[in-house]
């Protein structure tokens, strides 16, 4: 921790800005990975769940099982559920419109990530760049003991390359991190689809076993 705080402090101001990058890449993931791998749920049980409800006519009990469950792909499938009384068309658009609501959700704020490394990333740039302007030119100046022309760039090449190093490691964290996130993402999305059209066909081909009084009470 001690050499952590060493370098940052030869990385000279443009650490800072860096720093800064980094707090928000660290924020985003933890967030989104609390709320990511909390939205999970089996995919293949729910589903073997609903299926067995459904033929079974008890879609009463597939409503109440969604609502415990308490994750986007429960929701939009409760969303059909509590509206199989009305016509196929109108089952869809409730499905449609939960997944309008729950999908953005599951997205929001990773694209951010891709941002904030590339930010990190010419943040470390641009402190190398001034690093290396400011110790070239002192060591050009006359008002340097030729002696202390070694130190003097020494000093601004270190500043210059711990900007490159933090720089380079905030953008590899959040590359990492828009990666996974991303592709948790797309599976829960990938999983909502499916999901929704196996529940949709599932209650058109079995309308008539619907018990459509207890669905009622239980969307209630």
């Amino acid at each position: 921790m001690h050499a952590a705080y060493e370098h940052f402090k030869e990385g000279g101001w443009g650490m800072w800005p860096i720093l800064f990058w980094s707090i928000l890449t660290i924020g985003i993931i933890v967030e989104r990975s609390i709320f990511l791998f909390g939205a999970s749920i089996n995919k293949d049980v729910f589903l073997a769940t609903m299926q067995k409800c459904i033929l079974a006519g008890d879609v009463a009990k597939a409503v109440k099982m969604c609502s415990a469950a308490n994750a986007p792909l429960a929701r939009i499938v409760q969303a059909g559920l509590v509206k199989v009384n009305r016509p196929d068309e109108e089952v869809q658009a409730a499905m449609d419109e939960a997944a309008l609501r729950e999908l953005p959700r599951l997205s929001k704020n990773t694209p951010y990530l891709a941002l904030l490394a590339n930010l990190a990333m010419l943040s470390g740039l641009l402190g190398t760049v001034t690093g290396l302007i400011i110790a070239f030119g002192s060591v050009s100046g006359e008002s340097v003991d030729p002696s202390q022309k070694a130190r003097v760039l020494a000093q601004g090449i270190s500043e210059a390359m711990n900007c490159t190093a933090f720089g380079l490691g905030v953008a590899i964290i959040g590359l990492i991190g828009f990666a996974i996130l991303n592709g948790k993402t797309q599976h829960l999305e990938d999983d909502i689809n499916e999901a929704s059209v196996m529940v949709l066909n599932l209650v058109v081909a079995n309308r008539q076993k619907v018990n459509v009084a207890a669905v009622g009470q239980a969307a209630a």
